[in-house]
């Protein structure tokens, strides 16, 4: 008789005495992983047309103040214009004028800076609001926004405008949605993981090389989105039935109660955190204090 392969490695081993175990080789390679193909649900586009239409109109109206009042720079609205419409600024802020960290979400200070915050918000935004749907979109776009502007509030004395913020939120909620799903979106993960770190450098790289430009704003956005949205954001697993592959998609029943609880950590810090303000201007340098001293200063 032909002996098999296993047959002669089992001729060639040692005696085995009564007791021991014998561990029969395997039948075959192990098992590999499969890759299959499944239709991800996702959710129609709205939130966003509706986001891009407000901050363009505000921008429009702000310009055409500007023109009123007699400016001719085509470029850019007047400061006057942008702090009567809500732009943030720490005193005010301070004095109770809490809408302007929701408000200062929709101006912009420049043509260049609509543009490039309009075509972040199109390609983030739509590929946000499919992966999560209209609700939770919009949730992380506040949240964020709101985390920027207090995060600004907080410790930045200068005034500022724009979107950014709450763009940078939907970076991180982007990112969060393809980390917590990294298992089942393999190498597809990996690679928006990678190119998305990658394009977080070179945008923290030139804000930080810019005078005018509010990092902590972007950050501040930055964390709060992936905060959010690794609340938000549903998991994903696979389970073969029989001759199919079935997808199976699973919400946190935390997510709406942490996003809640964001909201309220960044009421109490607006609410006990004393902020810098500026005081005046010493040659080409500003002079900042605490809010606290600026506005009792100006109350005696």
């Amino acid at each position: 008789m032909e002996t098999t392969p296993y047959q002669q490695q089992d001729d060639q081993r040692p005696p085995v005495s009564e007791g021991d175990v014998v561990q029969q080789p395997p039948f075959g390679p192990p098992p590999q992983p499969q890759r299959v193909m499944v239709r991800m649900p996702t959710s129609r586009v709205i939130a966003v047309w509706i986001l891009l239409g407000l901050n363009i109109l505000l921008y429009i109206v702000s310009m055409i103040l500007s023109f009123w009042a007699g400016q001719t720079d085509f470029l850019q609205p007047a400061n006057w214009v942008l702090q009567f419409l809500g732009w943030k600024e720490n005193v005010l802020i301070y004095q109770g004028e809490y809408w302007r960290l929701l408000t200062s979400m929709f101006l912009h200070g420049s043509l260049i800076h609509i543009f490039f915050n309009a075509y972040a918000l199109y390609v983030f935004g739509t590929e946000v609001e499919r992966m999560y749907g209209t609700a939770r979109f919009l949730t992380i776009y506040f949240v964020a926004g709101l985390v920027g502007s207090v995060a600004s509030y907080l410790f930045s004395a200068y005034p500022s405008v724009g979107a950014s913020g709450a763009i940078f939120g939907l970076f991180g909620a982007h990112a969060a949605f393809f980390y917590l799903n990294r298992k089942v979106l393999g190498d597809f993960a990996k690679m928006q993981l990678q190119s998305m770190a990658g394009l977080l450098i070179i945008n923290l790289l030139i804000g930080f090389s810019g005078s005018r430009i509010d990092n902590y704003a972007h950050i501040g956005g930055l964390i709060g989105g992936a905060i959010v949205g690794a609340a938000l954001t549903a998991r994903f697993s696979v389970e073969r039935q029989l001759l199919q592959i079935v997808l199976h998609r699973v919400f946190s029943p935390y997510g709406w109660a942490a996003a809640a609880v964001v909201l309220l950590v960044l009421v109490s810090a607006v609410r006990l955190i004393d902020p810098p303000c500026i005081v005046g201007i010493q040659g080409r340098q500003l002079l900042i204090q605490s809010c606290s001293i600026v506005v009792g200063a100006g109350s005696t």
